[in-house]
């Protein structure tokens, strides 16, 4: 990872924050709103010590270069590079190699609306939960131009998580998440899943390890150029609940930050 933060002193004793983007061929995306996501969070964050990350995993295009050129131009943007592919991988190693008090994720789309991240993060930073986690399906969330079959999808997919592990939270796979070091220390080493279900994984072994998972509604515009194939994620989602299900869930040990992160 290339480290491009500013070192003033005045930045020492503020909250230190990270943003990841996961981005796989991303070159269209990636320069247009990692630029929108920089101003805005130099809009609304200037009580953090923040900075963006781009976790390339595996790109063929010219999106490794898009992020060199914009941790040139940009000093709060850093960039790291994965050759394996997978969302879930990108994510773990980018949170577990962060040393920041906050981290979080959000697509590159930027499908859900920024005007919810500083609820997320001051959140998780005041305490009030361990993982922040935008939904879709909650009262006061705004979705527009879903696909009838998407919607079906998702709203499905929810009942059944949530019948099988009587969890508190909806919407597990919005692309919109906070948490804090604890969290990362002690959770984000026991997922297994290094794609989609990274974050189903990752909400329900909080929940039912004791962590307080708390959902944001969240305006959230569909992306018609996504990139997740409803019947492949729907039968890797099924697969990995039931592994959860079966094999029973992990809990993290008492010296947790020595666990070795799946790769």
């Amino acid at each position: 990872m290339v480290s491009q933060m500013p070192s003033e002193a005045t930045e020492s004793s503020l909250t230190s924050l990270d943003i990841v983007l996961p981005v796989l061929n991303e070159e269209l995306d990636l320069p247009v709103n990692a630029k929108a996501l920089h101003g805005f969070m130099a809009e609304h964050f200037q009580k953090y010590q923040w900075r963006i990350v781009v976790a390339d995993n595996g790109s063929t295009d010219s999106t490794l270069d898009i992020a060199k050129q914009l941790s040139q131009e940009f000093p709060r943007i850093d960039y790291m590079s994965l050759e394996q592919r997978g969302r879930g991988r990108a994510l773990r190693r980018a949170w577990t190699e962060s040393t920041a008090d906050v981290v979080g994720y959000m697509d590159v789309d930027l499908s859900t609306d920024l005007e919810a991240l500083p609820a997320l993060v001051d959140a998780v930073r005041d305490g009030e939960c361990d993982i922040a986690t935008g939904s879709r399906l909650i009262r006061g969330a705004e979705v527009e131009r879903r696909p009838f079959k998407r919607e079906v999808a998702s709203r499905g997919y929810s009942l059944v998580f949530r019948s099988m592990f009587f969890t508190q939270f909806r919407d597990a796979q919005c692309g919109f998440k906070v948490l804090n070091r604890r969290t990362v220390r002690d959770i984000v080493p026991l997922v297994s899943d290094n794609r989609w279900f990274f974050d189903t994984e990752m909400l329900i072994l909080a929940e039912k390890n004791g962590y307080v998972v708390l959902e944001f509604p969240v305006k959230w515009t569909d992306d018609p150029d996504t990139r997740v194939k409803i019947v492949g994620t729907a039968y890797e989602d099924v697969k990995g609940l039931l592994r959860l299900r079966f094999r029973g869930l992990a809990k993290p040990t008492r010296d947790s930050g020595d666990a070795t992160p799946h790769v």
